[in-house]
């Protein structure tokens, strides 16, 4: 009888998930998911991406076990750990998510030479919509501009969605660990608002949002106090949801154009990667920048108190939340680097710790495209967090929801608190940190060697 096992790594889900499918059509699978070491003592442990993961581990055994199966869970070094399960249940084939990072193609290519003869590696693409590769622009390499790799995006056939299983039949001894309480896991308290792990609670999710938002999507996203985004980032990071499956979905539905599209950026970063991989590390397209390497405003920033109350409600919400809308995600990136004049780098690593989304590509590429050191055409502009508020968060919603010091101010005026006659202004909400025209002066005199640039600010 033929084994075969199901690694999960980032696609903790049954619908349209070509490992598993692949591994079910053996006489025996063995589902299987690592708990790595890296994962949970590692540079980029977070909180609260361990507690969604362990919610999200739970839901899919619960899911494994509805079909007769069962998520075999072991703990430690991840390449050790799948070796030696498959060496035990004398498995012939191992059907794992390709993924693009440097971190996650070392890995698996350190599993590759570990299982050796006589145990095939065999990588599936699931975890975009096009893989990168499939995508090339004619002079070969990555497409280095979002919108004519998005044309040719939509013009590549997806792949079908696999089929759901409906028998798991596992090996007739397996040895299996529990997962530890996630307390014990996550060490450090997790936002107290954090969203649910699990497909289960991503496909109901999805399913409201579409029904709500998604014929409006274009006109709400960049709302910030309407909250018109679909909030699946974290399902689609450990793959609760399949990205194939939520396009090929909604793709012909009203309103959908401009949320597929965002799915599309997803897979553009991912195929810029495959080509750099050390996005997390160095601009990939130097800019000469000379950074500022002062810890008390960081801190400022990072806590939310720079006196740009847009900035603080963005970075508030960041820690109650785990998630951060992507707007605000901008505006707060941008004024780290371009009024505060400090390393994008710095910035990434605080989100990273913080998002339940957290994704080494996605997250560093963002960050880049802000500081105009990625992929963004406009590498000078600077967002204005006052226009930028006036724009998108033009009653003060946003706001009031998160700083709480100046819920009692009313209507647009939240905005530049610093403005108020002296006895209403709110006590212990800082002044600004900066002037932001000063600070973007400043910036672009530095960027532009002293001339003005040509894309300053962003009404």
């Amino acid at each position: 009888m033929a084994t075969e096992i199901a690694l999960f790594t980032r696609d903790l889900r049954v619908h349209d998930n070509p490992q598993l499918a692949a591994a079910c059509r053996a006489d025996v699978t063995v589902p299987l998911f690592v708990l790595d070491d890296a994962m949970v003592a590692g540079p980029h442990r977070s909180a609260n991406r361990l507690r969604f993961l362990c919610e999200s581990l739970a839901d899919l055994d619960a899911s494994l076990r509805a079909r007769g199966g069962a998520l075999v869970i072991r703990r430690g070094d991840w390449v050790a750990n799948v070796a030696r399960v498959a060496a035990s249940a004398g498995a012939t084939r191992v059907h794992v998510a390709d993924d693009y990072s440097r971190w996650a193609q070392r890995r698996l290519a350190h599993l590759d030479a570990a299982l050796g003869e006589g145990v095939e590696l065999v990588r599936h693409s699931s975890l975009t919509v096009v893989p990168p590769g499939a995508v090339e622009p004619g002079s070969g390499g990555e497409f280095k501009v979002f919108t004519p790799y998005y044309r040719r995006w939509l013009e590549v056939a997806w792949r079908a969605p696999a089929p759901l299983p409906k028998q798991i039949t596992l090996p007739a001894r397996i040895e299996t660990v529990p997962l530890p309480a996630i307390a014990e896991l996550t060490g450090n308290p997790c936002s107290p608002d954090l969203a649910p792990g699990g497909e289960t609670a991503g496909r109901a999710l999805l399913k409201r949002w579409a029904a709500s938002r998604l014929a409006r999507y274009g006109d709400l996203h960049d709302d910030l106090p309407g909250d018109g985004t679909s909030r699946i980032s974290p399902y689609l990071h450990f793959g609760c949801l399949s990205a194939v499956e939520v396009a090929g979905r909604l793709r012909d539905r009203v309103g959908s154009e401009p949320f597929v599209r965002q799915l599309c950026w997803r897979d553009f970063y991912h195929q810029v990667v495959a080509t750099f991989p050390d996005i997390a590390r160095r601009d990939y397209r130097p800019r000469g920048d000379v950074w500022l390497d002062d810890d008390e405003l960081f801190e400022a920033w990072a806590e939310g108190r720079t006196g740009y109350p847009v900035v603080d409600a963005g970075m508030r919400q960041l820690r109650r939340e785990g998630w951060m809308h992507n707007r605000a995600r901008m505006i707060t990136a941008s004024f780290l680097v371009k009024d505060l004049g400090i390393d994008w780098r710095r910035g990434a690593a605080h989100f990273l710790h913080w998002l339940c989304d957290g994704d080494i590509v996605q997250n560093s590429s963002n960050w880049q495209w802000t500081a105009g050191t990625g992929n963004d055409t406009r590498p000078n502009r600077v967002f204005n967090p006052l226009r930028q508020a006036e724009r998108f968060d033009p009653t003060g919603a946003y706001v009031r929801r998160y700083v709480p010091e100046l819920a009692a101010i009313a209507g647009a005026a939240v905005h530049q608190p610093w403005r108020l006659p002296a006895d209403r202004r709110p006590a212990g909400y800082p002044a600004p940190l900066v002037d932001h025209d000063a600070a973007a002066a400043a910036f672009l005199a530095r960027r532009t060697g002293g001339t003005t640039g040509t894309d300053p600010t962003v009404s």
